[in-house]
């Protein structure tokens, strides 16, 4: 099993009046890793997966420790649980080599902009996705 790894930058505007990262800061990581994994490793000189968008479903995380700011990045550790005919499941986990601060998934729809309404995973990018399938996964 892969899992992506995304790099995530910490800033100073992250922090909240409590003095670590806030609730919805998470969201913009997990976000910004999905979106790394997603559309920069989608399969293919010019492929067109996951470029004709996608929509969040759902999201769910478990805040495990406080993250306060410093200079050194997060990791944000990606990869997929299930994969049926118009949706995945991506699991997250936001850590570093000693912490893991938060737990998460998000249900991502492919979804046709130009049409206004959810498509369905194309062969091409469920054969991405395989390759960072885990079953197994920590649950949230």
């Amino acid at each position: 099993m892969a899992r992506h790894i995304f790099r995530c930058p910490l800033r100073w505007a992250d922090m909240d009046a409590f003095g670590h990262v806030n609730n919805v800061t998470f969201l913009r990581y997990l976000e910004e890793a999905r979106i790394d994994f997603m559309f920069r490793l989608a399969p293919g000189e010019g492929s067109a997966s996951f470029t004709g968008g996608s929509v969040v479903a759902r999201h769910e995380i478990d805040y495990l420790r406080p993250l306060v700011h410093r200079h050194e990045p997060v990791d944000v550790e990606t990869w997929v649980t299930d994969i049926s005919a118009a949706s995945m499941t991506v699991r997250y986990e936001v850590k570093d080599e000693q912490t893991v601060y938060a737990r998460a998934s998000t249900v991502v729809v492919p979804y046709n902009l130009a049409a206004a309404r959810p498509r369905r995973i194309t062969a091409e990018e469920r054969s991405f996705l395989e390759l960072y399938r885990d079953d197994g996964a920590v649950a949230v």
